[in-house]
């Protein structure tokens, strides 16, 4: 192993207890959404004992923090901490481990300090389980100059992997207004909302055949009416519609638009979209990055794995349209947990975990420093990032 890589892991070592505290910390006081006070507040406390410059509360969100090593002039790079729990099961989707090894990243790259010039940031990002604070920090341009921003999640079942692919959403409340009448005494006089919504989701299904594969919508009806003999004066949808691009999110939205007007229309009521979470973006994958952080896992003990298809939803895309970025898979586990469940949320406090967090900090640091001071590298990096974003913005 060469010489830098042993300086990295002895400064990540020096940290790793404080790391593990932390995340057993964050996993015993779970903190929800938007409410991640105490958790935001110790990992800024972290950072600002050791040296970073630190910004909290930041860019408009109470429990968002910027810690930041001005360490000369330089490229940029951004290290993303979540630390935001589930309703009732806590850190069920590890966001204690996770969040914590950017932190502990960023504290081995400040003692590594004389390594490197350039800006390093540590960013706090609040409530990436509901409507994820990465996105109005991108809208605000937070990362636009930045030449990386990373963070790894954690998984299970062995394999690590070195991106996480996903697709972009958009989220809908779809509103219905008609007529009420007795349904049995004067059924003529009503106009029905709950019939409107209806027939507005067998468009949608009837649209089905065509879809490409990466587009998926799915919707539940949250207001339906308020007793089978009244024929229903509101009814109201949350729906959901996934695809591979925001260029293709916005041909999707075209044809929902479409389908709701025409329920509509047929049924003499009237109809509104609102919506109900901010656009989470798709992934423009980096394959540069990619490619290097495989060979990083790899050389700091990691087993890694393919990237599979992408399938779920997650701000860290928003950032992939400003900036090169990646959030790679760290498995904590080699017994196959799905995200969510009591179960990992158990696994990230066993041993394996805090060593997978430790070789995970050694590759974020390995790779920043990658950044930092391989021109080459750095410019290879970006230019894949302008060509994929350019293949995203035609498809």
């Amino acid at each position: 192993m060469s010489e830098l890589k042993e300086k990295i892991k002895e400064a990540v070592n020096k940290h790793l207890d404080t790391a593990i505290a932390l995340s057993k910390d964050l996993a015993e006081h779970p903190e929800l959404p938007y409410q991640e006070f105490e958790s935001s507040r110790k990992m800024a406390e972290i950072l600002k004992e050791a040296g970073f410059e630190v910004t909290y509360p930041y860019a408009g969100y109470d429990t968002a923090y910027c810690a930041k090593l001005d360490n000369g002039d330089g490229p940029s790079v951004a290290l993303l901490a979540e630390y935001d729990a589930l309703p009732e099961i806590g850190h069920g989707c590890g966001h204690n481990l996770h969040g914590s090894l950017s932190v502990l990243s960023g504290l081995a790259l400040m003692d590594l300090k004389d390594k490197f010039k350039g800006t390093l940031y540590v960013i706090g990002t609040p409530a990436e389980e509901e409507n994820g604070a990465k996105i109005g920090m991108a809208e605000q341009g937070i990362f636009d100059d930045m030449s990386m921003a990373v963070m790894m999640h954690s998984s299970s079942g062995g394999y690590s992997l070195p991106d996480m692919d996903v697709l972009s959403l958009r989220c809908y409340e779809v509103e219905f207004f008609g007529e009420t009448a007795h349904a049995v005494a004067a059924p003529w006089n009503g106009k029905s909302a709950l019939s409107a919504a209806r027939k507005f989701l067998d468009l949608i299904d009837a649209r089905r055949e065509c879809f490409t594969p990466d587009i998926h919508v799915n919707s539940v009806i949250l207001d339906g009416g308020k007793a089978p003999n009244i024929i229903p004066d509101y009814s109201k949808i949350r729906m959901e519609f996934r695809t591979a691009s925001m260029s293709r999110l916005e041909k999707v939205d075209e044809m929902i638009k479409k389908c709701a007007n025409a329920a509509a229309m047929a049924l003499d009521c009237t109809v509104t979209l609102t919506f109900g979470l901010s656009d989470f973006a798709d992934m423009v994958r980096n394959y540069p990055l990619e490619n290097k952080i495989t060979e990083l896992m790899a050389g700091y003990g990691l087993k890694v794995g393919d990237v599979p298809p992408a399938s779920g939803s997650s701000d860290v895309g928003n950032i992939s349209y400003r900036c090169p970025a990646m959030q790679s898979m760290l498995s904590i586990t080699d017994e196959n947990f799905a995200l969510h469940t009591r179960d990992f949320r158990d696994a990230t406090l066993k041993p394996k975990a805090h060593d997978a967090m430790a070789k995970g900090a050694c590759c974020l640091a390995d790779l920043s420093l990658k950044i930092f001071n391989d021109d080459s590298f750095r410019s290879t990096v970006y230019e894949a990032w302008q060509k994929e974003l350019k293949n995203k913005q035609s498809d």
